[in-house]
């Protein structure tokens, strides 16, 4: 076995262990049924902005102030983002929540030539197509299954657009700082955009009870900062397109563990619009790899 086969052997795993946390991450955070989505994203996002810069203190990089100079936009998407898709979470099922957010690479199709310089191509936009077809075949699968909303549908539309704008800050910030340090500063700047929301909200003046803290510290730990950590170290070790199409199964393992855990209806017309999806990204993110390898 060859050194890069050795790596791949250890880096598929963690990729997999990372992908299933950040499924997790929207069950455990609807499951948390105690608090507000803000009060949700208030404690998890102060929790995990903790550990990251202890993490970056302990190791010996501890967090620059011009850090903040460079990621305050990213932080601010990031914020977005979370507030937006936990508030999703919570007005519309899981499965819709999740598969329209795992449309951000069709927004990039639309942005990547301006600020990118990078061309999609013909046969992009065709399966960009698809994939919409597929999103709306789930929404329209979901009409009438308990849980689901309009309103929350909605928010997760405004969530991948938040995503996109972190997304393109952090390629950004790459060119400036280490990804380390825009970790942590992204971190703390999402905890300092979130809390006035949440405060205004009203929703952070209850506290959480024991089995609450108990989900927020596994939120912030795992689908968090585990999670982020471990799909950054095997990316080291695995191609770039097996880690970008192993996301891809984000929406329906989350979907399962909603079903599952917090007992989710899901009809066939939802899987189908999923599998939808996943297929057309999936060829969508393979196609772009094996174009870079020519």
């Amino acid at each position: 076995m060859t050194n890069e086969q050795s790596a791949r052997k250890q880096g598929i795993p963690a990729a997999a262990i990372a992908m299933v946390g950040w499924a997790a991450s929207g069950v455990i955070a609807k499951g948390i049924t105690e608090l507000g989505a803000l009060a949700v994203v208030f404690w998890r996002m102060w929790i995990y902005a903790v550990i990251v810069v202890l993490f970056l203190k302990v190791r010996g990089t501890p967090l620059r102030k011009e850090s903040f100079r460079v990621s305050w936009r990213g932080g601010v998407a990031l914020g977005a983002d979370i507030m937006l898709f936990f508030s999703a979470l919570r007005l519309t099922t899981v499965a819709n929540a999740t598969v329209i957010g795992s449309c951000q690479p069709l927004l990039m199709l639309l942005i990547a030539g301006r600020v990118f310089g990078e061309r999609p191509r013909r046969h992009d936009w065709l399966l960009a197509m698809v994939a919409i077809a597929g999103v709306i075949i789930v929404m329209f699968g979901s009409t009438g299954v308990q849980g689901w909303g309009l309103s929350g549908d909605l928010l997760s539309v405004a969530t991948v657009v938040a995503w996109t704008l972190y997304f393109v800050f952090s390629k950004l910030s790459s060119r400036k700082i280490e990804s380390s340090q825009y970790t942590g500063a992204t971190a703390v700047i999402c905890a300092l955009f979130a809390t006035p929301f949440a405060l205004a909200s009203g929703q952070v003046f209850d506290m959480p009870s024991g089995n609450a803290w108990v989900w927020l510290v596994i939120l912030s730990i795992g689908p968090g900062f585990t999670s982020h950590m471990l799909m950054n170290w095997a990316l080291v070790r695995i191609p770039v397109w097996f880690g970008s199409t192993l996301t891809l199964a984000i929406p329906v393992t989350a979907t399962v563990m909603a079903w599952a855990f917090l007992g989710e209806d899901v009809v066939a017309l939802q899987f189908l619009g999923m599998g939808i999806v996943l297929s057309a990204l999936g060829m969508i993110v393979v196609g772009q790899s094996t174009a870079a390898r020519h």
